[in-house]
């Protein structure tokens, strides 16, 4: 008996189930809030498989990473939550521009290259550094003691 080759659905099933931490993750670090990130992680991943067929197979990281990105741009204030009780880092990610913060997330979070950011956000490699230094600068040194409260 010869196996068939799984379907498109079937492949991006097992996609999402092995992407689903990482974006999820950086998700999280985007919004600052665990509703916000599932909420963002899961709409991605549904507007993806809806234009799977269109997705290149050898590059589904890029695609998703970058509707995840574009997705979070375009609704960051209908996403962002009352401060509560977060940890430090995340209010000091929420202090950042919307860009900003996506440049040091994908940076940091993620460890991707200044032109892969570029690529994903869709603007210069040299966008990314000034967007980068700016947000560094502007996050100022944390606080040890508050990390992870």
């Amino acid at each position: 008996m010869t196996s068939r080759p799984p379907s498109p659905r079937e492949d991006f099933a097992a996609y999402a189930d092995r992407a689903w931490p990482r974006l999820y993750r950086t998700a999280h670090l985007l919004t600052g809030d665990p509703w916000a990130a599932r909420e963002l992680a899961r709409t991605t991943l549904a507007d993806t498989y809806a234009r799977r067929r269109r997705m290149p197979r050898d590059d589904a990281d890029f695609y998703v990473r970058r509707t995840l990105v574009r997705r979070y741009l375009r609704h960051a204030r209908r996403l962002a939550r009352g401060a509560g009780e977060r940890p430090l880092l995340f209010h000091a990610l929420g202090r950042l521009g919307r860009r900003q913060r996506v440049v040091l997330v994908l940076r940091h979070g993620e460890h991707l290259a200044e032109a892969e950011i570029a690529e994903v956000l869709g603007c210069s490699v040299g966008a990314v550094r000034s967007y980068a230094r700016r947000g560094l600068s502007a996050l100022g040194p944390l606080p040890v003691s508050g990390v992870g409260r």
